[in-house]
């Protein structure tokens, strides 16, 4: 026969069921905070922000399609440039990114602190020289140096990608940049200690049937003194402000050429009409205005200036000696 439980047993029970479902929820807690729990490598901070990153990304965006633009007129083919990534590392693992023989640039960003970094990748630097020769881009040899005259042809394309950069920096600051040197085995190239972080952005360049990465380095140290204008809502007011510019530039060009008629009234004095009619050759017509004073000068209907009257040689002319403002008043 089957035992029945008292009431006491039963709420033991009830009382063991309770226990064990709040060790069950106190053995999952753990987990869920380990869940929450982000890891943070000490040995690489993150010393630039996400947003200040993403203004980085939109700006180099821009650069890419620019320096896409001026390297398809240069080799008379189309060029690709495409925006990879922009992280932050450190200096050591950048320059262990990087071939030997480089072809790596050093350039300073006035006022900006510090010396940056733009290396193109061998497979890409032959394929420009190739076809800057007159050649279909293909490259054979990528583990030689290069020689003087293949320098003077890569420097011709630093320099131009080094204004596309001042272009695009001018929305956020403006920079003057100057080469510095050039060095082929990166090892050589310390710009800053081994372990300081630096913004790296990387770049595919597509040429023909050649492929390669440019590649940008910006210290930290050196974007230090502007990485506060580095947000997007920064970029955004710069990039309305530049903007607006450019329109009022472009106006101002377009209205600089059209013809605009200028007349200069001597005196001016009120007839009655039979007075009017009545007048005849040799009649002489008396004004208020007097022989020193000066005479007023229209844009079109309206009286803009003030001058005297005198002669350049055998012609007419007018000094100009006064500015009248909008509602006819000096």
């Amino acid at each position: 026969m089957a035992k029945i439980l008292s009431q006491s047993e039963i709420d033991a029970l009830l009382s063991t069921v309770s226990s064990g479902d709040g060790a069950e929820s106190s053995a999952e807690a753990p987990d869920e905070k380990l869940r929450s729990v982000v890891v943070y490598d000490f040995k690489h901070p993150n010393r630039v922000s996400k947003d200040q990153l993403r203004t980085l990304e939109s700006l180099h965006d821009n650069f890419a399609g620019h320096v896409s633009s001026v390297l398809t007129n240069i080799h008379r083919t189309m060029v690709d440039v495409d925006l990879i990534s922009v992280d932050q590392i450190t200096y050591s693992e950048f320059i262990m990114s990087l071939v030997s023989p480089s072809c790596t640039y050093t350039f300073s960003a006035e006022p900006l602190d510090g010396v940056c970094i733009v290396d193109f990748n061998p497979a890409i630097t032959y394929a420009f020289i190739e076809r800057m020769f007159g050649g279909s881009g293909k490259v054979l040899d990528t583990g030689r140096e290069m020689t003087g005259i293949e320098r003077t042809l890569m420097s011709r394309i630093v320099q131009l990608v080094y204004h596309e950069l001042e272009d695009v920096w001018s929305h956020i600051a403006p920079v003057k940049i100057k080469h510095v040197s050039l060095d082929t085995n990166p090892q050589f190239v310390q710009v800053v200690p081994p372990g300081e972080t630096v913004i790296v952005v990387s770049f595919q360049l597509k040429l023909l049937q050649a492929t390669g990465l440019m590649t940008i380095c910006y210290p930290y140290m050196t974007l230090e003194s502007i990485i506060g204008k580095l947000s997007a809502q920064n970029w955004i007011d710069a990039t309305k402000k530049r903007s607006l510019t450019n329109d009022a530039e472009i106006n101002r060009a377009n209205l600089e050429g059209l013809p605009v008629p200028l007349r200069a009234v001597l005196a001016h004095t009120d007839l009655r009409i039979r007075d009017f009619l009545a007048l005849k050759i040799g009649d002489v017509v008396t004004t208020d205005h007097g022989i020193s004073e000066e005479m007023a000068l229209y844009v079109r209907d309206r009286r803009k200036f003030r001058g005297r009257p005198g002669l350049i040689g055998r012609k007419r002319a007018v000094v100009l000696t006064s500015v009248v403002n909008s509602i006819g008043k000096e």
